[in-house]
């Protein structure tokens, strides 16, 4: 699955295996975090929120402890960032990169010191 070796590779996600003939299911993980990726079997057919509705802005929201280090690292990577490092007015500091299948994954990272 090229979205799990996307995953991998440049946001620094692990796996053990696929499940299903062909490929059909895996489960990513990252520093507590796990992503679970399915292809529903129809070839191509990707849908990003925003294609749904333009006011979406994500597709998933990570909460993350150093924002700043994995700004660094997915961009030494060759991530494709959308929007770079900022807080914004909820407290949060946040970028936004688009994946290999053009979904927005946001990383937020809490700035009001309440955790």
């Amino acid at each position: 699955m090229k979205s799990a070796e996307y995953y991998r590779d440049v946001l620094g996600f692990s796996f053990n295996r696929y499940w299903g003939e062909p490929p059909c299911f895996v489960t990513l993980g990252r520093d507590g975090v796990e992503f679970f990726l399915s292809g529903n079997g129809t070839k191509g057919l990707v849908r990003p929120n925003r294609m749904a509705h333009p006011d979406f802005t994500w597709d998933a929201y990570l909460k993350c402890r150093d924002g700043d280090a994995l700004y660094r690292e997915f961009k030494a990577k060759g991530a494709q960032i959308t929007r770079g490092p900022e807080v914004k007015f909820y407290e949060m500091k946040e970028f936004e990169l688009r994946d290999c299948n053009g979904y927005i994954i946001c990383f937020g990272q809490d700035t009001s010191g309440a955790g």
